[in-house]
C-alpha cells in the first residue's frame, strides 16, 4: 500500500515547507537577539491556541495537510517558548 499524494496538495505540502522554515528561522532570529523584551507572551499563547483549534478543525475535515501543517506550527510556538526562556534564564546569569 503506497502513499499517494494528489498534485493539489503537493501546493499545500509546498506552502508548509514555507511556512515552516519561516517560522524556524524567525525562531533562530529571536534566538541571536539580544534580548527578549520584544517578544510577547500573548504571541505564544495565541498561536499555541490558534494552532491547536486548526488542528481540530483540519481533522474534522480530513484535510491531512493542514493537520500536519498546524501541527508543525505549534511545535514551532512551543520551540519558540521554551528557547526565549532558556535565553531569559541565561540572560540574567
Amino acid at each position: 500500500m503506497g502513499l499517494t499524494v494528489a498534485p493539489v496538495d503537493l501546493i499545500g505540502w509546498a506552502a508548509t515547507l514555507v511556512l515552516v522554515v519561516t517560522l524556524w528561522r524567525q525562531i533562530w532570529k529571536q534566538w541571536q537577539a539580544d534580548g527578549t523584551e520584544a517578544v510577547s507572551g500573548w504571541l505564544f499563547v495565541g498561536q499555541i491556541t490558534a494552532s491547536l483549534l486548526f488542528i481540530l478543525y483540519s481533522a474534522l475535515l480530513k484535510s491531512w495537510v493542514f493537520v500536519v501543517t498546524n501541527s508543525l506550527v505549534l511545535l514551532t510556538a512551543v520551540a519558540g517558548q521554551i528557547l526565549a526562556k532558556l535565553k531569559q534564564r541565561r540572560n540574567t546569569r
